[in-house]
């Protein structure tokens, strides 16, 4: 049972030991860390603590999870939103929450059990029996298209486009503040932040830990100064690659406490995390060759927060226009000619 630590981040507002492990440490799932917290695995100052628990910047946290690996996997009935099946692959719209595959402190409730359930022993095995059919990964809190092999000739098919980097890969991600362009490209290299394990962060191009990293962006939509809308379509798939990138560009991503992000106190319903959508994905059917232009809609809290923010943008600007309209003409009386008022004197 390997015991791990994690200091809190200096900056970080105070917040749930729970969520700041979850935020931390998003390969491990919310099943997973409940049951370390459970079974007492989680020390704050040598003293077990429960989920809720309030931890602040610098409280170090000892955590372990309990040795419960299962000698094998078995399908588990969770309900998949499928943008596309046939025989050969599916295309999955990944909910927020779920882990792609399975781990040592994983439960029960990843992607790959419902997947052996939804297809029914038709995985490809070439992702080992904890990978079956999984080509590629997107983040706990990660929402949008996952592509999965239904038998190791489409593996091979679509494992070869994402290493090659012949498909085309979108991400819609929410952002603090506004740029002042509407569209750049980041091409900084992305290293393992060598006082935070957990964190990525940008590199010189030089630096042996770093490995090169390309994101394309452009403006979707303006909240007024509050947040911005934007799209990126990323040529590499390093780990929290936008999310470092748009750091290194001043535009934090809402929800993303451990690159920055703080709650505005304007926002009526802050979101419960890392607001990043993988919405569209150009891929070649492994077998067919047939171009698929697939998309998956915006699941409902990030939508909840555009929605928000356009209120919250829209009141802001009324208010601008307001304060600065000129003050209303009042009606006066027309002054007296100069030699009246000397004549009344």
């Amino acid at each position: 049972m390997s015991i791990q630590t994690y200091t809190i981040p200096a900056g970080l507002r105070q917040l749930r030991a729970d969520k700041a492990l979850a935020s931390a440490f998003p390969e491990h799932s919310r099943t997973a860390l409940q049951r370390a917290f459970d079974a007492g695995h989680v020390l704050l100052r040598g003293a077990a603590i429960t989920r809720d628990q309030p931890v602040l910047a610098g409280d170090e946290l000892e955590f372990s999870f309990p040795d419960t690996v299962p000698a094998q996997l078995r399908a588990v009935e969770i309900p998949l939103d499928v943008l596309f099946e046939d025989k050969h692959m599916l295309a999955v719209n990944k909910p927020a929450g779920m882990v792609v595959h399975p781990g040592a402190a994983t439960g029960e409730d990843t992607l790959v059990h419902a997947l052996l359930a939804h297809c029914t022993g038709s995985l490809s095995g070439i992702g080992g029996v904890e990978r079956p059919g999984i080509v590629h990964r997107l983040d706990r809190d990660t929402t949008g298209i996952i592509v999965v092999a239904k038998h190791d000739r489409a593996h091979r098919g679509l494992a070869e486009q994402f290493s090659q980097r012949t498909l085309h890969k979108e991400y819609l991600a929410l952002v603090a503040g506004s740029p002042g362009l509407l569209s750049g490209s980041v091409k900084k290299a992305i290293g393992r932040n060598q006082q935070h394990r957990h964190k990525m962060t940008v590199v010189d191009d030089d630096d042996s830990h770093g490995k090169d990293a390309h994101t394309d962006w452009e403006v979707v939509e303006k909240f007024g100064p509050f947040a911005t809308l934007i799209r990126c379509a990323i040529h590499t798939g390093r780990t929290h690659q936008i999310r470092v990138h748009m750091k290194a560009l001043g535009h934090v991503l809402f929800g993303d406490e451990i690159y920055g992000w703080k709650v505005d106190p304007r926002l009526p319903k802050p979101p419960q995390r890392v607001m990043l959508h993988a919405e569209h994905l150009i891929v070649k059917h492994p077998v067919s060759g047939k171009t698929l232009d697939l998309r998956a809609p915006l699941p409902a809290d990030f939508e909840a927060q555009l929605t928000q923010l356009r209120k919250l943008a829209k009141g802001a600007a009324k208010t601008k226009k307001r304060l600065s309209a000129p003050p209303k003409s009042r009606k006066k009386a027309d002054p007296l000619p100069f030699h009246e008022h000397e004549s009344r004197k």
